[in-house]
């Protein structure tokens, strides 16, 4: 069983007192807390476009690797113990694009968004392209993904995973993901992995302590709103969209479900399981405000539920 490692300098981290009294109110503050001052485990996925589970395993093994599987993912192993050298991304099996290092709670929005071969899917937000790459592995290269990413500087590790994963199928473009909304009902998939304030992310971001300011999640929230909006302006009418954040604040998730249910009564939110993945209650009611019913599907996942990053997801249908 994995054992938590806490930061060398987990004492000497303040987190500030707003941010205390909020999360005090949403979760045990301090089970909450000591998960975010330990280290994230470590963790890939085999990417089945180049190779197979089995080879991976074994020639990693060879290696003096430990592997333990990630319950959710059939791909994916969490990466217990490496003898020798630790720069786990510069061995041939990584150079070679036979696995992606990934975290494992990252691989959940590709597996509830369930891509086929053959199907028309677009990631808004796909920089580095950890998502991408695996959106691809499952549509077995068949099909056509778009690849979108806002920032010309985000383009180099894209295009660079892509490359090394041998993803055949995808385009990759430049553009603010608002401007989807010109492609009405286009896609059959869509995954809008959000930018977001990233209170997910501790673990990994020790930094995120210290940038937390609640006053800057209104220009998050607007800036999520319009892509939710255009995002699903060009999703097919029966078509799927799964909406993700890193982030644990609650105006960034259920709020932002509860209101596009506010203004889209012609979609739903669907319920969805994985095999061994723990799942916190929802948020239904925060700042004053009770949400919709049909939040309660959607999937809010605390760093101590599955010992990971933070995360919150929700599957959208749109009414045919």
């Amino acid at each position: 069983m994995h054992k938590l490692k806490p930061f060398p300098n987990a004492d000497q981290l303040e987190f500030k007192p707003a941010f205390i009294e909020r999360y005090s109110k949403l979760t045990d503050w301090e089970t909450f807390k000591k998960y975010n001052l330990s280290f994230l485990r470590r963790s890939l996925r085999v990417n089945t476009l180049k190779t197979d589970v089995e080879t991976v395993k074994r020639r990693l093994t060879e290696r003096g690797w430990i592997l333990e599987p990630v319950p959710w993912c059939e791909q994916g192993f969490f990466i217990e113990h490496v003898t020798g050298r630790r720069d786990t991304g510069n061995t041939v099996e990584h150079q070679l694009g036979f696995f992606y290092i990934q975290e494992a709670a990252s691989m959940i929005p590709p597996l509830v968004l369930d891509p086929k071969a053959g199907e028309i899917v677009l990631d808004v937000a796909s920089s580095p392209g950890s998502k991408t790459s695996q959106i691809a592995q499952m549509m077995k290269n068949e099909g056509i993904l778009i690849a979108n990413d806002v920032s010309p500087l985000r383009m180099a590790p894209l295009g660079s995973n892509i490359t090394r994963t041998g993803v055949t199928n995808t385009v990759v473009t430049i553009m603010k993901g608002q401007q989807f909304g010109k492609f009405a009902e286009f896609f059959d998939k869509i995954l809008l992995d959000a930018p977001c304030s990233g209170t997910g992310t501790i673990r990994k971001s020790v930094k995120t302590i210290r940038m937390w300011n609640p006053r800057v999640l209104k220009g998050i929230c607007n800036i999520q709103r319009e892509l939710f909006n255009t995002s699903y302006k060009a999703l097919k009418k029966g078509g799927v969209m799964v909406y993700s954040t890193c982030s644990l604040e609650p105006e960034e998730n259920e709020g932002m479900v509860h209101q596009f249910l506010e203004n889209h009564p012609d979609c739903s939110v669907e319920p969805w399981d994985l095999p061994g993945l723990v799942k916190s209650e929802p948020v239904m009611e925060f700042d004053g405000i009770k949400y919709q019913d049909q939040v309660k599907h959607t999937c809010r996942m605390w760093p101590q539920d599955n010992d990971t990053e933070g995360f919150f997801i929700a599957k959208i249908r749109k009414a045919e």
